[in-house]
């Protein structure tokens, strides 16, 4: 894995990950073991294994959950609605179980539900794909590699997560749809989102394979502040932090799409030099991979400047 997004090499990883699940699945009696373990997997199907291995840890005498497997997903970023989707509602349980609690100005809890895709999100989805595909067509390859499921969130408590347990797919809030009052389309905005959680689920699938931090290097670094977290993260997290900035960074240079898209360049830039800073205190708690992940990372941070050329803002290079 590197900074560039990269089809061919994601799909290596996938499959990796892919022939790990499939192992798994069969060593727990699933049947049908490789319905839904497809690339990108089904998120359903990735569940049913961790519960499987679960159950047949802590069960009854180890029993496993023979439930089948989900026939495989319909596509990749694949717009899907909570009805007949539980995995999602799991997942979204266990993300608000590990949020420590919040009350809004009214003194009501601030919390975060499952959401419906409406015809009009729908098609500013479409058109977040259309204009990856224009302005980063590797990065699109790769989002169609490594996400299956493109899942909506209600509520101001998760503003958007990925979930090992439902591999494949990412969960954004609907607010990432709609412009800023600044002047950041939808469109951009949730292709930054897909970005950002798309190359959570790319490390997670590249790490099976070559990991990034060395053996048990996050308790040895322990918590550690980060640019995009009030609480304090793992090394790992640092580390997936600064490889989501450096990408997203890179979505806004190769936008130059005005002055709202510089401004928000220029955020996300401070945030990746802060990111680096702290990452390059703890080198030594990664691999060679992570090394070299961090030194683009650090390439990208150096670079400088705006989203967009002095000359003017919104010109497009071609």
């Amino acid at each position: 894995m590197d900074i560039e997004p990269d089809h061919p090499s994601a799909r290596e990883d996938q499959e990796a990950l892919r022939r790990l699940l499939l192992k798994a699945a069969r060593a727990c009696g699933l049947p049908e073991p490789a319905a839904g373990l497809t690339i990108p997997p089904h998120p359903a199907a990735v569940e049913a294994v961790h519960r499987a291995q679960r159950a047949r840890r802590t069960g009854p005498a180890g029993a496993p959950d023979r439930h089948p497997l989900p026939s495989p997903a319909a596509g990749a970023l694949v717009p899907v609605d909570p009805e007949d989707q539980p995995h999602l509602a799991r997942s979204l349980t266990r993300a608000l179980a590990r949020l420590p609690d919040r009350t809004a100005a009214d003194g009501k809890p601030v919390t975060a539900s499952p959401g419906r895709w409406t015809a009009t999100e729908r098609a500013v989805l479409a058109d977040t794909l259309a204009l990856l595909g224009a302005v980063w067509p590797r990065m699109l390859g790769e989002l169609r590699t490594v996400v299956a499921q493109v899942a909506l969130l209600d509520g101001m408590a998760i503003d958007g997560y990925t979930d090992f347990t439902v591999h494949g797919a990412v969960l954004i809030n609907r607010r990432r749809l709609s412009p800023t009052r600044a002047g950041l389309p939808g469109p951009v905005r949730l292709a930054e989102a897909l970005v950002h959680e798309g190359t959570h689920n790319r490390c997670n699938a590249a790490a099976v394979s070559a990991p990034f931090l060395a053996p048990a290097a996050d308790d040895g670094a322990g918590l550690l502040a980060t640019p995009l977290r009030a609480d304090p993260r793992p090394l790992s997290g640092l580390f997936q932090q600064t490889v989501v900035l450096a990408r997203c960074v890179r979505w806004y240079r190769l936008l130059a799409g005005g002055q709202a898209a510089g401004d928000r360049h220029d955020r996300l830039l401070g945030d990746l030099r802060a990111a680096v800073t702290t990452l390059e205190a703890h080198r030594s708690g990664l691999t060679g991979h992570g090394r070299r992940l961090l030194d683009q990372s650090a390439l990208v941070a150096s670079a400088g400047g705006g989203a967009t050329p002095a000359a003017g803002r919104g010109h497009r290079p071609r």
